[in-house]
């Protein structure tokens, strides 16, 4: 297993594995007893950065989420696990209430929300502090400064330890730290976007973002990476569930030209290594010059397996560049 630090501040920075696993579907799709064996062989294998929110997943039972919290709190307690598993989670896109969607009725960004919401979380998780706690998804409601000044309460508090972002617009991004830091305020240091090799468009609209999708790492947040060394990039769906190995799952906003020479690299690259495409684009990822980790889920231990695997992957400067340049 690899590692990346993830936080500036000595205080707060933790070490995590370049390899996130995510809990999204644990306690509720995946059962407890499979959920257990995958974050058990994770753990054994190195893995010490798990990732859930606590809303998840609030839209297989109509509720308001809360399962994966609570089922990582019941495996840390029969584990005995303490702080050496960095347990990540996000609050403000949790339903007000059972059977609505965090689209058009979900709790927000307040100062009071952010307060009950990580005790809520911490209860579930069973933990004193939330190692890290991302703002899921932006409330222009509320005043940034409000937003800002609840999540530097808490961890000044010590309940909370480093603060992320995610599905944000990056001028958003940077205006909340830049609150922050004029209020001697800690800010987000970790940005969780959707990012993988394929690349999507990002113009067309839905229910969240009607402009455009602004759950993507994009040029402007690679971009705010290399300009700001102290941030790094959570990447979700790095697989883009499943689409790799089954391209019927594609989703629809990689259909466009760019696409198919960005597959024919990446088989190419899959044949000479003898790896499995979804392989390559985790050590593609993972192994980069831009400081990012791969959160990607699993719902058997043969498919953590194959991820935990991606991790011994080196590729060539050769392959790599080819990876990048295609287009």
């Amino acid at each position: 297993m690899r590692y990346r630090t993830i936080g500036a501040d000595p205080a707060t920075r933790r070490e995590v594995s370049v390899l996130a696993l995510g809990a999204m579907l644990f306690g509720s799709v995946t059962d407890e007893e499979t959920s257990f064996a995958i974050l058990d062989r994770y753990v054994e294998a190195g893995g010490n950065f798990v990732d859930t929110s606590d809303n998840y997943a609030f839209w297989v039972d109509g509720g308001q989420g809360g399962q994966s919290e609570e089922l990582l709190g019941r495996w840390r307690r029969s584990r005995g696990v303490q702080d050496e598993i960095v347990v990540a989670t996000k609050l403000g896109a949790r339903p007000l209430a059972p059977g609505t969607s965090y689209t058009d009725n979900r709790e927000g960004l307040s100062a009071k929300v952010i307060r009950e919401s990580a005790e809520r979380s911490r209860q579930r998780l069973g933990v004193e502090k939330l190692d890290l706690l991302y703002a899921h998804i932006d409330d222009h409601t509320v005043p940034q400064r409000e937003t800002v000044e609840a999540f530097g309460e808490l961890v000044a508090e010590g309940t909370v330890g480093l603060l992320g972002v995610s599905n944000q617009a990056m001028w958003r991004v940077e205006r909340a730290r830049a609150l922050a830091a004029a209020a001697g305020l800690p800010g987000y240091e970790v940005l969780q976007y959707q990012h993988s090799h394929l690349r999507p468009r990002t113009d067309i609209p839905d229910d969240l973002f009607p402009d455009g999708s602004l759950g993507h790492a994009g040029p402007e947040l690679l971009g705010y990476l290399r300009a700001e060394p102290g941030l790094t990039l959570v990447a979700y769906s790095p697989l883009l569930k499943g689409a790799y190995a089954r391209q019927d799952r594609l989703p629809a906003d990689y259909d466009h030209p760019g696409t198919p020479s960005r597959l024919a690299v990446l088989r190419e690259v899959a044949k000479e290594t003898g790896a499995s495409v979804s392989q390559v684009v985790l050590a593609w990822q993972s192994g980069g010059a831009l400081p990012i980790v791969s959160l990607a889920g699993a719902s058997s231990v043969a498919q953590l397996e194959e991820n935990l695997a991606a991790l011994d992957l080196e590729l060539t400067e050769d392959q790599r560049t080819r990876l990048d340049a295609a287009h």
